[in-house]
């Protein structure tokens, strides 16, 4: 079966070459010039993976990521010229699973997007065992069979990867989690030390689930070792 992918990208000549190159490597591609159209295509079509440039006409890569993001978990790999943490940090914290920086090899590009679509399939095949419908922590209450998390009766929006970070430490309450370990759970990959994807995460999460974030009681941090999701 062919993965298709969508690529978002107002570069025609860039859209071209990556389309190109990834049609030989196997895959079915659609491409779209603007966030407008991407949301379109996005909505009419089923697809494994999303390419997506930051800096569009329209509808930028951001606000067409939460767009999507409110819909679905599919993989999100953002190529972008810029390479700040910053711009890193906030496509990570919106739900981008992956960042690759302008100019990339076809080979880079293609090796992240096999790399992405593995670990999504990983997921979706080790999750079809029958768990708990529902985890209440504190006034939290995770609803893992709808993905749903509401506080005090209220709906909180979590992204793909930080509902399933908040499910490991739901499921495992007072079990400290190395950042090592919660890369191995969540990205279903081998863990390189690139500490700003876990923090950049876990950040996110504390200003949803937390009342103050700077002094958590959810999840709580052990200096040096890792977190934990306290519960009395």
């Amino acid at each position: 079966m062919h993965n298709k992918i969508l690529i978002i990208e107002d570069d025609i000549s860039i859209s071209e070459m990556v389309k190109n190159y990834l049609i030989k490597d196997g895959f079915i591609v659609t491409t779209a010039f603007d966030g407008e159209e991407a949301i379109v295509k996005y909505l009419n079509h089923d697809f494994d993976l999303i390419v997506l440039d930051l800096m569009m006409p329209k509808l930028d890569g951001m606000e067409t990521m939460k767009i999507i993001r409110e819909k679905s978990s599919v993989p999100i790999l953002i190529m972008s010229a810029k390479d700040s943490d910053v711009d890193k940090a906030i496509g990570l914290g919106l739900g981008a699973d992956d960042y690759i920086s302008k100019p990339f090899s076809m080979i880079e590009i293609s090796a992240r997007i096999k790399a992405a679509i593995r670990r999504a399939t990983k997921y979706s095949n080790t999750h079809k065992i029958e768990e708990p419908p529902v985890i209440k922590v504190g006034n939290l209450t995770i609803n893992i069979g709808n993905f749903l998390v509401s506080k005090n009766n209220q709906t909180i929006q979590l992204t793909s990867k930080e509902f399933q970070i908040l499910k490991l430490f739901s499921k495992n309450p007072n079990r400290v989690f190395t950042k090592a370990q919660i890369y191995s759970f969540i990205w279903k990959d081998e863990y390189f030390g690139d500490e700003n994807v876990i923090n950049v995460h876990m950040r996110r999460l504390r200003e949803k689930i937390e009342d103050d974030p700077s002094n958590p009681q959810y999840i709580k941090t052990l200096w040096g070792i890792g977190y934990k999701l306290e519960v009395n």
